[in-house]
Parts: structure tokens; sequence; C-alpha cells
């Protein structure tokens, strides 16, 4: 059935929410496609984001609504290339762009340069069009030289014609690298970032207030799929039950199929992941946990660690203070939803499978409150950083942490004039993310105790309670609670 482009817009519109921005980010690099005032008329854009936040139905939802000639190509992980060329054929075959026939005769083409050329010359030249090429890196990967063949095709074909040629990729270090100076690709195309759904926005999709949102936020991570998974006004109890009654809700099978694309074959890697998704912390802390018969061997674990902070998945927290102490690392799970799979919902899949996804949900409930209480921490460290000038200290360029080797004290917050070794502290706090105690005269005299450790805390340095359920009257500090760190992102 043929369909009118505003049929086809509506279709795509269909459960699609937000991502206003983006879409309209996306319109206005197709209306520089064919622009007379520009040297050249097609249009590039690399497109990178976590896996499952929604990059290819962004992508989709804006081509249905463009109704413009369109060829778009899914790439598969570790395919042969022959095979993926022949896929890519196939694709502009099933297109709908005006010069597909080119491609008709079942004749492989072998090489990228022969199909890219082919491309071209199937492109309309009076007419603009779009190209989607989805998980570009997996393409890379098993055809390294395709990265220079694409900038060749680009420079002296592709570009001529009123294409708007997008580029999609999930590992967020390659598609960083395809812009550097020293790659091919450098300064071709427009860089754009799909982030996932932040906590606004997940509070605003499923309809819970501020401090629910912010639960769900570090259950769902943002990711859109799980998120519309979950029921308007569901409370957190509801939705988790439901989820882990069902071994195919997204929230249960989201976690291994990013893992499995992130990571096919790097058993250790996977194993340090674990660990740190367990709640290990420190260098050594990871190499005992993840050592099965006998210690992982020390540069095994530095390289682990080394690619999953490349991949992005791992996160490297140091002391912010006036004193440098890079050797008081500490890792972490960078991805919320990852975070809390790896903490509860990887060794609880066998459970969910024979039925019993209720002792699951029993072991969530016992350590939730402690879980959560250091999962916010990062969430709250983003949000005090956004909001810092509407709180009063417009100086503030780094919130972070701060805390010794026995990790006693350790600090919740501290806000400094910039990263490393800071020249002031501004502002130094704790985090109370507790559902009935609020933060209390106690909680008051312990932060005065301890701040007292912190290299460049002076009697200038204000204090901060950051509380999900309030602050006691009358003491003097500056408080901010869960609406406030939502106002971050609206």
């Amino acid at each position: 059935m043929d369909c009118s482009s505003g049929a086809r817009s509506e279709m795509a519109s269909a459960g699609f929410v937000g991502r206003a921005a983006e879409l309209a980010r996306l319109d206005a690099l197709l209306r520089r496609v064919g622009d007379a005032r520009r040297d050249l008329p097609g249009v590039a854009v690399l497109l990178r984001g976590r896996r499952r936040v929604g990059k290819s139905r962004l992508v989709e939802v804006f081509c249905e609504r463009a109704g413009l000639p369109l060829v778009f190509f899914q790439a598969s992980q570790g395919a042969d290339p022959a095979a993926e060329r022949a896929a890519f054929a196939a694709a502009v075959l099933e297109s709908d762009i005006p010069g597909r026939e080119l491609f008709e005769g079942g004749t492989v083409l072998p090489t990228w340069a022969a199909l890219f050329r082919q491309l071209a010359a199937a492109l309309p030249a009076d007419a603009p069009s779009i190209v989607v090429i989805d998980e570009l890196p997996w393409l890379i990967e098993t055809d390294p030289a395709l990265e220079g063949t694409l900038q060749t095709a680009w420079d002296s074909l592709l570009s001529r014609k009123p294409v708007l040629l997008v580029l999609i990729g999930s590992d967020l270090a390659m598609m960083e690298r395809l812009d550097d100076y020293r790659r091919p690709f450098h300064q071709r195309g427009t860089v754009m970032v799909l982030p996932p759904l932040n906590p606004a926005e997940v509070g605003a999709m499923i309809g819970l207030p501020a401090a629910e949102a912010i639960d769900a936020y570090l259950i769902t991570g943002g990711l859109p799929l799980i998120c519309q998974e979950w029921g308007s006004g569901q409370s957190i109890e509801s939705f988790l039950a439901a989820s882990l009654a069902d071994p195919t809700s997204a929230l249960l099978v989201s976690g291994e199929r990013s893992l499995a694309a992130e990571f096919p074959g790097y058993v250790q890697a996977r194993s340090v992941l674990a660990s740190i998704g367990h709640g290990e912390r420190t260098w050594s802390g990871v190499r005992a946990a993840s050592a099965s018969a006998e210690p992982m061997a020390a540069s095994s674990l530095t390289n682990a660690l080394r690619l999953l902070e490349a991949k992005r998945v791992v996160a490297v927290d140091t002391p912010l203070s006036t004193k440098l102490a890079e050797k008081e690392r500490r890792y972490r799970v960078a991805d919320p939803y990852l975070r809390f799979y790896l903490a509860y919902l990887a060794a609880g899949l066998p459970l969910v499978e024979r039925g019993r996804g209720d002792l699951l949900l029993r072991r969530v409930h016992r350590s939730w409150t402690t879980w959560r209480g250091r999962a916010v921490e990062p969430v709250v460290r983003e949000a005090l950083l956004r909001i810092a000038p509407e709180l009063g200290w417009p100086e503030v360029e780094a919130v972070g942490g701060w805390w010794n080797r026995q990790n006693n004290p350790e600090i919740d917050l501290v806000g400094a004039d910039r990263t490393g070794a800071a020249n002031r502290i501004i502002f130094a706090g704790s985090i109370k993310w507790q559902t009935a105690k609020p933060f209390d005269q106690r909680d008051h005299a312990a932060l005065i105790r301890d701040v007292a450790a912190v290299p460049g805390v002076d009697p200038d340095t204000k204090l901060l309670a950051v509380s999900r359920t309030g602050v006691a009257a009358d003491l003097p500090l500056r408080s901010v609670g869960p609406d406030e760190i939502m106002t971050a992102w609206r």
C-alpha cells in the first residue's frame, strides 16, 4: 500500500514520545541539504549514543516525517564484509530512491568504493534524499579500510548530491574517534549525541513526582524502551513486580543485550564490570572480586579497566579538593540502568525464568535503600553543577566527592572552582536519600566534623544538605530537595 508523506508521518509518530529537540535538529540539518549558499549540497551527520537509547527509532521517525527517498541500512555485528556489502546493495534495491534499478541483477560489487560509486549514481541530483547507515562501528571493526573509503566517497561523490547521510553508532569511543583530527572523516559531519532521557523527562513520561521520578531514573537509566513499559503514575513497587514477573520485559532483557553487543568475547572485561556492578570501587577490591581460582594478573585488570573506560561503561572518580589525589581512584558503572542491572538483575534472571520473580524482588527490597543512596550520588552531583548559579555559586565548575584511603571520612559533595587541584572549595555537603528520616541535627554535626578533613575547606566554605525528605528546621546550611534537583533538567 502506498502512503503519502503525511500518512507516513502519522504512522511514525504513533507511540513516539519526546525527543522534540533532537527531531528539530535533524530537521534543521535536512534544510541545509541543497542550500545554494553552501559549497556542496550534501550534509553528513554522526549520531552516537548508548545502546538502546533510541537512536535508530529517532532516525526512523525523522525519516518517515521527512517523506523523502530513503536508504536505511542496518549493519550486523561480526558479519563477513562481503555479506555486508551484499546486504547494503539489497537495502538500496529495496529502497524508494529513483535510481535503485542500478542495483538490479544480483551482482555483488567487490568493494565499498564500488558500492558508494553506484549509490552516488543512483541518488537523485535534483531533489533531496536520505541515506542511513546504522551501527557503522560494526562495519569498521570487520573492515578497517572502510573508514578511509567512506571519506573518499563522501568528498568526491556523495557530498555532491543533495543527500543527508546519517551515520549511527553505539560504540561511543569509536564514534568519537571518527571525528578526531587524525582520522579521515574529521570535520566532514555534524556530531550529534543522543543521551538517555534525563530524570525530568522520565518523570514527565511516567507521571511521577520528583523524588519517585529520580528513583525511577536510577532503575531505568532513562532508556525509552523501559520507560515505555512503565504505566502512567505506576509505583516503583508495582513496576518492578510486573517487570520481574515477565522474562521478556525490557527491564530484564536490555542489560544482557547491551553487554553482549558491547563486549562479545571480552570475558575478563565482563568479569571486572560485574565486580564493579556489585559494589567494588577500588583497584584492589575489583581485582579480588574478579578472581576465580587465582588472582587476576595486574596487567589483565589494567587492560580490562582501560577497555571499560574507553567504552564509557565505567567511570573513574577521584577526590575533589585543593590537593591532587590521583591514587585514590574509585570506579563505578557509568550508566544508571546498567548499574541496577548488574547489582540485581543479572544474577536473578534464573529466578525469573523459573517463575520466581518475587524472590528477586525481595532481594531488591533488602538492600534498596543502601544501593539507592550510593547510586543517586552522581545524579545529584550533575544536578548541582547545572543549578549552581541558581544556588548562588556561579563560580562552581566541578562537583564531586572527597575521601581518603580508609574512606573515613567520606564527603558526598564538594563544589570547587575547577577540576583537579582546585583553587577554592565553595561548598561541601551530604546526601541523605532516605524515605522517612530528614537531615537532622546529628547529620549536621557529623558534616561539620568530617568536612574539616577536606583540603581547602575553610570558614568561607558553605555547607549543603541534599535530602529526599527535607531538612530539620533552623539548621545553618543550604538545603536542596528533589524538586530543586529536577529543575536542573527542565
